[in-house]
């Protein structure tokens, strides 16, 4: 037999050189001749004939070993001291093997994830406004209006997450790096350009950014006469697309690079009308008008300026620039002009939702046509907003108004207005802590939007806070002169003990209707504070009269729940296609 002098292991296989516990060399061992009589029993206690052996933690029975003679204690063995070291040293390289294995497949792997992050297909987009580099303000429209048709082409993609004008626009003239624009607008990529104009000569510089890591994924210089303006534009929206690495059907290229006119007059004098349009004052409004007009008797064909002017014209009664019995029945000529030239148009099918909604109170029919819209451009986060608070929420679906709502946020979340018809909504659905936080974002995003402050001063009013809805309605009205914001501060004013400035408002009111478009809805507000209530059904009646859009909300106005009761003010309802 043979032990290992290390841990005394006893091994019976003669033809075992090393241990089979710690690969020590063993020893040949005389003492463990024969089978178990050299054994120690367990447990058995000393006796006088017994002796002692420093091989096992047991003792040997003198008797037992009479038969093979005394028992040999060998000394023990020092361990083989260069087989352990070489043992060791083994396992040593090879951890230290196994860990730079390891950090090369980490090393590789982070090497092909980072290069290949740059050439994977890129899912959403921020086109940033070009940059007007021709020290001219007059071509501003120029570069705004280049940026803005880029956007509506490449939202034409079914896969990509386009950001919208009022949202990328919120950077305008600021120097904002592309991490912060990626992690604000919650995009992967970022398009930058800047634009130079000299005489007929136009250049454009493209750079195409990762929002992460901001490596330039792209840039291309274009320089072309300012006549190839319109296929400068489709060219550009192919390039920008196929670096994108967006798959592209034959239908969807076409939908990228269609260009809407041949003539490039027309498309500038276009481009003028949307520069104008988006000013959203009443002189903007009717500039705009003027240019669509323009563009229209250059290219009679246009659908794009007709579906612009169906859009401003729906906006006029809004702004109080003419009544919707002067400006409703454009906007519908206008939108059905468009459509027939190109059905297509998203925008168009928008605008003439909002004519059938607001002018005729055909509620399935607006709805129907801000859903088709979305169908057409599903990244179009007007009609997303406009089917949310002029629809939904209009008629107390407010649980799907407030989800349409917040897909226009994340389509557009630097939009003023949207998250602004966000508040609005909340406060129709008495949820006014969470309107008050709503309209508060905006003003933080911009403390001089009027239509934030008046949204936090009704709510203020609402929850019986009038001083600092006072407060806020003063603050709006300084900002932007708004009948409706007056009608709710002369509200405000009466609620809270101040009858008699509050009437001195709704006769500025009157004085002011001379002048301008004064919506009838907003004396039905003030006198239904002031508590006259035949006077305010009175007003009540012109309003549906003369077909307001005001009208459209009177089912979830807060500000007219003291008429509720009235038989005259359910009756009105029903005629409005709304619920009581």
């Amino acid at each position: 037999m043979k032990r290992c002098p290390a841990c005394n292991r006893i091994e019976t296989d003669d033809a075992l050189v090393f241990c089979r516990t710690d690969g020590t060399a063993l020893v040949n061992d005389s003492s463990s001749l024969g089978s178990e009589t050299g054994t120690a029993r367990p447990g058995s206690a000393p006796a006088a004939t017994e002796i002692e052996t420093s091989i096992l933690p047991y003792t040997t029975d003198a008797a037992m070993s009479r038969g093979t003679g005394p028992t040999t204690v060998l000394p023990a063995q020092p361990p083989s001291s260069t087989t352990r070291e070489l043992k060791t040293s083994k396992r040593r390289w090879v951890l230290i093997a196994g860990v730079l294995l390891i950090a090369a497949v980490f090393t590789v792997a982070g090497y092909f994830y980072l290069t290949r992050k740059d050439k994977a297909a890129i899912q959403s987009i921020a086109v940033m406004p070009f940059v007007n580099e021709s020290g001219n303000a007059d071509v501003e429209y120029l570069s705004d209006g280049m940026t803005e048709t880029l956007i509506s082409s490449l939202s034409q993609l079914p896969n990509l997450n386009v950001k919208a004008r009022s949202s990328v626009f919120r950077y305008k003239g600021k120097d904002t790096n592309p991490q912060t624009i990626g992690k604000e607008l919650n995009v992967q990529a970022i398009l930058n350009g800047r634009v130079n104009q000299r005489g007929d000569q136009l250049t454009l510089t493209l750079e195409l950014v990762n929002a992460q890591t901001e490596n330039v994924i792209w840039s291309e210089q274009y320089n072309r006469k300012q006549a190839d303006l319109v296929t400068l534009q489709s060219e550009i929206a192919r390039d920008v697309s196929s670096k994108l690495k967006t798959k592209l059907s034959g239908a969807d290229e076409a939908k990228v690079t269609k260009t809407y006119t041949a003539s490039p007059e027309a498309y500038q004098i276009y481009l003028k009308g949307r520069f104008y349009w988006n000013k959203r004052t009443i002189e903007s409004l009717k500039q705009a008008v003027e240019f669509y007009k323009q563009a229209i008797e250059k290219d009679p064909n246009y659908a794009l300026a007709y579906s612009g002017l169906a859009e401003t014209y729906v906006l006029y009664p809004l702004y109080s620039v003419a009544s919707p019995k002067d400006s409703m029945p454009q906007a519908k000529a206008a939108a059905l002009r468009a459509l027939e030239i190109d059905a297509s148009l998203a925008e168009a099918h928008g605008a003439l939702g909002k004519y059938l909604n607001f002018f005729e109170f055909d509620r399935l029919g607006g709805e129907k046509e801000f859903r088709r819209a979305i169908e057409l451009n599903p990244n179009y986060a007007t009609a997303h907003q406009w089917l949310a608070f002029d629809i939904l929420a209009a008629t107390k679906r407010f649980d799907e108004a407030v989800a349409e709502i917040t897909r226009a946020e994340e389509l557009d979340p630097l939009s003023l207005v949207i998250i602004t018809d966000a508040s609005g909504i909340l406060i129709f659905a008495r949820r006014y802590d969470d309107a008050i936080a709503q309209a508060k974002h905006a003003l933080a995003l911009d403390p001089g939007f009027p239509n934030a402050r008046y949204s936090l001063g009704l709510a203020y009013d609402l929850k019986g806070l009038y001083a600092e809805a006072i407060a806020e309605f003063r603050k709006a009205l300084a900002l932007n002169d708004d009948p409706f914001v007056k009608a709710l501060l002369a509200r405000s004013l009466a609620k809270s003990g101040g009858r008699g400035e509050a009437m001195k408002l709704v006769e500025q009111l009157k004085s002011e209707a001379a002048d301008r478009y004064i919506p009838s809805y907003c004396f039905v507000i003030a006198y239904t504070a002031l508590g006259e209530k035949e006077e305010a059904l009175v007003w009540m009646e012109r309003d549906i009269a003369e077909r307001s859009p005001f009208a459209s909300y009177s089912a979830v106005e807060r500000a007219l729940d003291d008429l509720r009761g009235e038989a005259r003010f359910k009756e009105m309802l029903k005629r409005l296609n709304l619920p009581e």
